[in-house]
């Protein structure tokens, strides 16, 4: 059995991670022996992106409880711990409760069910996704969300990829995406691996860019979908929205339907991740590590924020583009809600 990923590989029995802290300098594989040390890297964010996570949670279960073969109890036990290690991202809860509810019989094939339908969702999104990316046009793009934060091409980036791919001839501006730096680390070094031209830059640029008429189109992905429409992504993604709704500038939303939360009736119910305040107080890398705030300044550092509707001129979700008339009409709560 082997799988193969950008950022996930499972070969001779072994789950890899690549270690995406290290990236762009150096690339790392980190073999996961156990769902523990999957929490650790999950949370330390050497593995991120919303599906990608789901994805690497439930391999990493199924994994162990095939070479261990724990009780039930134990099984759920460990499962409760992965399902809590990132409160936002919807698809690792939807993925590890997929999990937890098939017999133990079926437990390992419905990890892998889960990888092979990411690769697939990952394809039908991009490729719909693509068709709003018109020849020639200049395209923001804020985090990652390519085939480092998917098991496939991935959301955004993959659309990206695709219109790229049709002969398109498109300029990607990458925002850095402060204070993590997932735009400048993970998504500039996956353009230069595609070819794709692009440019990097500081997060608070591209009004500027947009006010000289080089962007006509924003691509974003998403860690959770409210049924109303309202959606969460790396913070930074509102201001990305707001600016294009000054500019009337298109501003599309890629996920699969993993990441659309049945029981999230607005962006309000969304629970927001706050990490630690040393990552705004400086960068940490490959490289070491630099500070170049005070230690006794006051730090808020929310990982996502959310993006109401309102603000959004369509998502795209598996092979479906939904229009923001659409979205506000019910569509997603009528075909989506339990």
């Amino acid at each position: 059995m082997m799988l193969s990923s950008r950022a996930l590989r499972y070969e001779a029995g072994q789950l890899l991670i690549l270690d995406q802290q290290l990236l762009p300098h150096e690339q790392m594989w980190i073999l996961i022996e156990n769902p523990e040390q999957m929490i650790s890297v999950i949370q330390a964010l050497k593995v991120r992106g919303a599906p990608l996570i789901g994805v690497a949670a439930v391999l990493s279960l199924a994994d162990w409880y095939v070479k261990q073969k724990p009780s039930r109890a134990d099984f759920l036990k460990k499962a409760e711990a992965m399902r809590a290690a990132r409160p936002t991202a919807i698809n690792l809860m939807n993925a590890v409760d997929r999990l937890t509810s098939c017999s133990e019989s079926a437990i390992w094939q419905t990890a892998l069910d889960i990888f092979y339908e990411d690769v697939e969702l990952c394809e039908q999104m991009s490729l719909c996704a693509s068709e709003h990316i018109a020849d020639g046009d200049g395209v923001l793009t804020h985090c990652n969300t390519g085939g480092l934060a998917t098991v496939g091409v991935g959301t955004a980036l993959g659309a990206i990829q695709k219109a790229w791919q049709q002969g398109k001839k498109i300029h990607v501006y990458v925002d850095e995406t402060r204070p993590l730096l997932q735009g400048a680390r993970l998504t500039a070094w996956e353009l230069e691996q595609m070819g794709i031209p692009h440019t990097l830059i500081c997060d608070n640029m591209a009004g500027v860019l947009m006010s000289q008429g080089k962007i006509q189109k924003a691509f974003v992905g998403t860690d959770r979908i409210a049924l109303n429409g309202d959606f969460a992504n790396k913070v930074g993604t509102y201001s990305v929205a707001v600016l294009c709704h000054y500019h009337k500038i298109p501003f599309y939303v890629v996920s699969p339907s993993t990441t659309v939360d049945a029981h999230c009736a607005t962006g309000q119910d969304i629970p927001i991740e706050e990490r630690k305040d040393f990552e705004v107080r400086g960068v940490e890398g490959s490289f070491g590590s630099v500070q170049w705030a005070s230690q006794g300044s006051p730090v808020f550092n929310p990982a996502f924020d959310v993006t109401p509707v309102d603000l959004v001129s369509g998502i795209v979700i598996d092979n479906i583009s939904y229009s923001q008339t659409t979205l506000k009409s019910g569509i997603l709560k009528e075909k989506f809600k339990r």
